[in-house]
Protein backbone atom coordinates (compact mmCIF):
# COMPACT_ATOMS: atom_id res chain seq x y z
CA UNK A 1 0.00 0.00 0.00
CA UNK A 2 2.80 2.44 0.86
CA UNK A 3 4.48 1.55 -2.37
CA UNK A 4 1.36 2.48 -4.36
CA UNK A 5 1.02 5.74 -2.45
CA UNK A 6 4.64 6.61 -3.28
CA UNK A 7 4.10 5.95 -6.97
CA UNK A 8 0.90 7.99 -6.94
CA UNK A 9 2.70 10.85 -5.24
CA UNK A 10 5.47 10.78 -7.86
CA UNK A 11 2.94 10.87 -10.70
CA UNK A 12 1.08 13.90 -9.36
CA UNK A 13 2.59 17.23 -10.24
CA UNK A 14 2.68 20.13 -7.86
CA UNK A 15 1.38 23.53 -8.91
CA UNK A 16 4.99 24.71 -9.17
CA UNK A 17 5.91 21.79 -11.48
CA UNK A 18 2.85 22.46 -13.67
CA UNK A 19 3.76 26.14 -13.89
CA UNK A 20 7.36 25.31 -14.79
CA UNK A 21 6.13 22.93 -17.47
CA UNK A 22 3.83 25.61 -18.93
CA UNK A 23 6.65 28.16 -18.93
CA UNK A 24 8.95 25.70 -20.68
CA UNK A 25 6.25 24.96 -23.27
CA UNK A 26 5.70 28.68 -23.91
CA UNK A 27 9.43 29.27 -24.31
CA UNK A 28 9.65 26.43 -26.83
CA UNK A 29 6.70 27.85 -28.78
CA UNK A 30 8.21 31.35 -28.85
CA UNK A 31 11.52 29.99 -30.13
CA UNK A 32 9.68 27.86 -32.66
CA UNK A 33 7.71 30.82 -34.00
CA UNK A 34 10.87 32.95 -34.23
CA UNK A 35 12.63 30.17 -36.14
CA UNK A 36 9.65 29.65 -38.45
CA UNK A 37 9.45 33.39 -39.21
CA UNK A 38 13.14 33.43 -40.08
CA UNK A 39 12.84 30.30 -42.22
CA UNK A 40 9.90 31.85 -44.11
CA UNK A 41 11.86 35.07 -44.66
CA UNK A 42 14.87 33.13 -45.98
CA UNK A 43 12.58 31.10 -48.22
CA UNK A 44 11.30 34.34 -49.77
CA UNK A 45 14.88 35.54 -50.32
CA UNK A 46 15.66 32.24 -52.04
CA UNK A 47 12.53 32.46 -54.21
CA UNK A 48 13.44 35.97 -55.40
CA UNK A 49 17.04 34.87 -55.99
CA UNK A 50 15.81 32.11 -58.30
CA UNK A 51 13.77 34.71 -60.23
CA UNK A 52 16.87 36.85 -60.62
CA UNK A 53 18.94 33.91 -61.86
CA UNK A 54 16.20 33.02 -64.36
CA UNK A 55 15.93 36.65 -65.50
CA UNK A 56 19.69 36.82 -66.00
CA UNK A 57 19.60 33.58 -67.96
CA UNK A 58 16.90 34.86 -70.30
CA UNK A 59 18.10 38.49 -70.48
CA UNK A 60 19.71 37.87 -73.85
CA UNK A 61 16.28 37.14 -75.30
CA UNK A 62 15.08 40.60 -74.21
CA UNK A 63 18.02 42.95 -74.61
CA UNK A 64 17.81 46.57 -73.58
CA UNK A 65 17.08 48.81 -70.70
CA UNK A 66 13.70 47.22 -69.99
CA UNK A 67 15.27 43.87 -69.12
CA UNK A 68 17.94 45.60 -67.05
CA UNK A 69 15.31 47.61 -65.15
CA UNK A 70 13.31 44.44 -64.50
CA UNK A 71 16.35 42.61 -63.14
CA UNK A 72 17.34 45.58 -60.97
CA UNK A 73 13.78 45.68 -59.64
CA UNK A 74 14.10 42.03 -58.63
CA UNK A 75 17.47 42.76 -57.03
CA UNK A 76 15.84 45.58 -55.04
CA UNK A 77 13.12 43.15 -53.85
CA UNK A 78 15.79 40.58 -53.00
CA UNK A 79 17.81 43.06 -50.92
CA UNK A 80 14.69 44.20 -49.05
CA UNK A 81 13.67 40.61 -48.36
CA UNK A 82 17.23 39.89 -47.22
CA UNK A 83 17.11 42.84 -44.80
CA UNK A 84 13.84 41.50 -43.40
CA UNK A 85 15.46 38.08 -42.96
CA UNK A 86 18.36 39.76 -41.13
CA UNK A 87 15.86 41.42 -38.80
CA UNK A 88 14.15 38.07 -38.15
CA UNK A 89 17.56 36.54 -37.44
CA UNK A 90 18.27 39.32 -34.96
CA UNK A 91 14.91 38.70 -33.25
CA UNK A 92 15.69 35.00 -32.96
CA UNK A 93 19.09 35.68 -31.39
CA UNK A 94 17.62 38.25 -28.97
CA UNK A 95 14.90 35.78 -27.99
CA UNK A 96 17.48 33.07 -27.38
CA UNK A 97 19.62 35.46 -25.34
CA UNK A 98 16.60 36.46 -23.23
CA UNK A 99 16.01 32.77 -22.51
CA UNK A 100 19.58 32.25 -21.38
CA UNK A 101 21.08 30.73 -24.52
CA UNK A 102 24.49 32.23 -25.13
CA UNK A 103 25.87 30.09 -27.92
CA UNK A 104 24.34 30.45 -31.35
CA UNK A 105 26.68 28.46 -33.60
CA UNK A 106 23.96 26.00 -34.59
CA UNK A 107 21.61 28.89 -35.44
CA UNK A 108 24.33 30.49 -37.56
CA UNK A 109 24.85 27.23 -39.45
CA UNK A 110 21.15 26.52 -40.06
CA UNK A 111 20.02 30.06 -40.88
CA UNK A 112 22.61 31.56 -43.19
CA UNK A 113 21.82 35.03 -44.48
CA UNK A 114 23.01 35.34 -48.07
CA UNK A 115 25.02 38.37 -49.18
CA UNK A 116 23.41 41.46 -50.72
CA UNK A 117 23.14 41.57 -54.47
CA UNK A 118 24.61 44.45 -56.44
CA UNK A 119 22.60 46.23 -59.08
CA UNK A 120 23.51 45.77 -62.72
Amino acid sequence: MLEKAGIYHCMRKSAWEKTQEEIFKERAEVLGRAGEALAAALSEVDRIDRLIVESLRTAGERPGLEALAEINGEIRRYNRAREYAELRYYYLIVTREAMGFRRHKAVEEVYRIPPKRKYL
